[in-house]
């Protein structure tokens, strides 16, 4: 039994480079679900099915029936909340696993953490403590449009972070050695790194994160100022529903105009094929995103489409950032050392004749 739980502790307490990439990306997964679920709290109008906080309502812990609300809209609402709690348990896994991290070695024999590792690991359980609090703050202000707003792009920030952590980690930025395909030959110690895509791509990239975030902005203006705020009595945005789509609209013109400059100069500059290849993948979700908008307003918001259309929009994000990290990370500088150079034997003179 004390081996079974050694192996099990493994990889959280003496976590290898595998295991923190694993950990990263169940975050990753794990904060994409909460997201997507809690879209579709709002969306089947079921924002209001646990009228209190922490309890479902001011007598019942767990879901029950409520006044004014199917018992279907309340269990929609309590199973988000449920969601938290394996959340809340892979978010303290990260952050021990990061603090345990070390470059060199298992934990307890390295030559110390990566202070990048554990601010990236603790973002998550004190974003989903924030989360929580904003939680209760949305249902007991019984579902004010502002507090669902920020609800919504805190969430988008913890997702960012993990993101970042699982990129840090997928790159190879951990430190120590590295595999034969991060090292681009052999293996062994760490080579020098240098970054091979152009700075004015960088930017670029940066600017497409930037307007990513004023699109989430705006998208969950659009939805707190139409028919699926959550509730059909409660308050939204006292603003022309056609005014704020057509701004929606607009930003994600300016994010596809930005995308396609990004991957065509990445494509033309010799940026290396997985920066090119994150770019086509983001435009390729963008792409999608932009057709399921036009069609779910078209269709006078169908709640499915729409909720299909706030899941896509957190992938968007998802493949914004990991196409930023990527176009940042620093590929092998190439040290390996030439021959010498092979010159052309000077031709001797004559012997002069006698």
């Amino acid at each position: 039994m004390r081996s079974r739980v050694a192996a099990w502790t493994r990889p959280v307490l003496e976590p290898t480079p595998v295991s923190m990439r694993r950990l990263a990306l169940a975050g990753v997964i794990a904060n994409t679900v909460i997201m997507s679920t809690g879209a579709a709290v709002r969306l089947s109008a079921s924002g209001l099915g646990c009228p209190d906080w922490p309890q479902c309502s001011a007598a019942d812990v767990v879901a029950s029936k409520n006044a004014g609300q199917t018992l279907l809209n309340t269990w929609i609402e309590f199973g988000n909340r449920l969601l938290n709690f394996p959340l809340v348990i892979i978010a303290a896994l990260i952050f021990i696993a990061a603090w345990r991290f070390r470059p060199d070695g298992p934990a307890g024999r390295g030559t110390g953490r990566q202070r990048d590792l554990v601010w990236l690991g603790a973002a998550q359980p004190l974003g989903v403590v924030a989360q929580a609090v904003i939680g209760g703050i949305v249902v007991l202000t019984k579902l004010s449009p502002a507090a669902v707003s920020v609800h919504f792009l805190v969430s988008a920030a913890v997702l960012a972070a993990a993101v970042a952590l699982h990129m840090r980690c997928a790159q190879g930025g951990l430190g120590g050695k590295v595999s034969p395909q991060e090292q681009g030959g052999s293996g062994g110690d760490r080579s020098p790194r240098d970054n091979t895509v152009r700075r004015d791509l960088q930017l670029i990239a940066a600017a497409l994160v930037a307007v990513t975030c004023v699109m989430l902005a705006a998208g969950t203006v659009v939805t707190g100022t139409g028919p699926l705020a959550g509730d059909a009595g409660v308050p939204r945005y006292k603003l022309p529903l056609e005014g704020v789509t057509q701004l929606h609209a607009d930003i994600g013109w300016l994010l596809a105009g930005l995308s396609i400059a990004l991957v065509l100069g990445l494509r033309l500059s010799g940026a290396p094929r997985r920066a090119v290849r994150a770019g086509w993948i983001m435009l390729a979700a963008l792409g999608a995103q932009g057709v399921i908008g036009y069609v779910q307003y078209f269709t006078h918001l169908p709640a499915g489409l729409v909720w299909v259309h706030v899941t896509g929009s957190v992938l968007v994000w998802i493949a914004v950032l990991r196409l930023f990290f990527t176009v940042r990370e620093r590929g092998p500088v190439n040290t390996a050392r030439t021959g010498p150079a092979v010159t052309a034997p000077s031709r001797q003179p004559e012997p002069l004749d006698r």
